[in-house]
């Protein structure tokens, strides 16, 4: 791949990447009840969910969801219903240090639930999928058509887990503030408030023009 498309590509990925969206959130809200270590891992979710889209743009079939009201529409109403709830689970989850922490999870943690999370947040959003299709193949070699793709979204994926290091990182340093029950409760209304805002956003989202 030419050095002056990496060139492009890499500053405009990175821009996608850091963009502040629902797992960025969810990245944050871990990190900063169960720390960076925890959130990092969750990440796992995403990622995979993410080398899936990237596949699926690579066969073609992400522009069946681009021409496809139907499949966008009741892909779309799924993921914003999952956040949606997921929102008001975390929103409403009882402000307890011992015990309860992020949407009434054990203190400890389930790593299990949280790259599920992840995965369901990531999967659930069509508009990913489309940034793919759209994006991608403004950087792919014609005659080189599946080692650019696999390039590409290796670059993708590999700036994906900076910037979620990133947000990782900014959530564990707000550990502090739910040391005390009243700072968890606040971060959990902010939290579940913003998902759901998400949620509600992602269910008007329109399908873009072809």
């Amino acid at each position: 791949m030419p050095l002056d498309t990496l060139l492009l590509f890499v500053p405009a990925c990175f821009a996608l990447n850091m963009a502040f969206g629902p797992n960025n959130l969810l990245s944050i809200t871990i990190g900063a009840h169960y720390g960076l270590r925890l959130a990092i891992l969750a990440s796992v979710g995403r990622l995979v969910a993410f080398a899936i889209m990237i596949a699926v743009a690579a066969l073609g079939m992400g522009a069946l969801l681009m021409a496809s009201q139907l499949a966008f529409t009741v892909c779309k109403l799924l993921g914003a219903a999952y956040l949606v709830w997921l929102g008001f689970k975390v929103f409403f989850s009882r402000a307890t240090l011992s015990v309860d922490g992020l949407a009434g999870e054990q203190a400890r943690g389930d790593i299990r639930t949280f790259i599920r999370r992840e995965f369901l947040v990531a999967i659930g959003n069509p508009k990913a999928i489309l940034v793919f299709t759209a994006f991608f193949p403004q950087f792919v070699v014609p005659g080189n058509y599946w080692v650019s793709f696999l390039i590409l979204g290796g670059i993708f994926l590999s700036l994906e887990v900076v910037a979620i290091a990133a947000y990782a990182y900014a959530g564990s340093r707000l550990s502090g503030v739910i040391q005390n029950a009243r700072g968890l409760r606040w971060m959990n209304r902010i939290s579940g408030g913003t998902m759901i805002l998400f949620g509600a956003i992602l269910a008007l989202a329109k399908r873009p023009a072809a």
